[in-house]
């Protein structure tokens, strides 16, 4: 179990933040280890990742310290969480995201602030750990199926389930001390 705590904290501090080099690759590495899905989907995603990545910092003026930006992908799906300046970057980073490849859906949960403190950043660490924990213990949940991102209390929860896992996902993250929302971003593989 020790083992498996330690991984999940290394996948959580190795998050496909825009500005740090290599990162990604490894994030893709570890979550390999508990993503379930095929390996062809999962490069699917790594690659549309690191397209959203490029043609974002090739925005101008982007690479200031005012502008925090995270892409989170799952089944071909963007998630776009931090800060940005101006709303008009926001808008600018949804539309390089959209236009670099391959994705089906682009949700830009971008803030326009100045970027969120260290102090904040361990704790959304801390919260998506103890999310990501409490779901390994519910039985039925495949929580391999589900992507946890945290930023500034906010907790997004990507992935393909059916509606009672996305139910019991919520309820799980709901209960974590710190979190200010929960916002799915799901893929139902139900018609209930």
């Amino acid at each position: 179990m020790k083992k498996i705590i330690s991984l999940i904290f290394i996948s959580l501090t190795l998050q496909s933040c825009i500005f740090a080099v290599g990162t990604a690759a490894g994030a893709a590495a570890v979550a390999a280890v508990y993503d379930h899905r095929k390996v062809e989907q999962v490069m699917k995603d790594q690659k549309i990742a690191n397209n959203a990545i490029d043609a974002i910092n090739a925005i101008p003026g982007i690479r200031n310290n005012d502008n925090h930006i995270n892409v989170t992908t799952f089944n071909q799906v963007i998630l776009l969480t931090g800060q940005v300046s101006t709303p008009e970057l926001k808008q600018q980073v949804e539309e390089a995201a959209k236009a670099s490849g391959d994705s089906k859906q682009v949700y830009n949960q971008l803030t326009v602030r100045g970027p969120i403190s260290t102090l904040t950043r361990g704790s959304d660490a801390w919260i998506t750990a103890k999310i990501k924990t409490e779901m390994l213990t519910m039985k039925d949940l495949k929580s391999s199926s589900i992507k946890v991102v945290t930023e500034n209390g906010a907790v997004y929860l990507m992935g393909i389930v059916n509606h009672e896992q996305a139910e019991n996902a919520v309820d799980i993250a709901r209960e974590v001390a710190g979190v200010q929302k929960v916002v799915r971003v799901f893929q139902y593989e139900d018609n209930t």
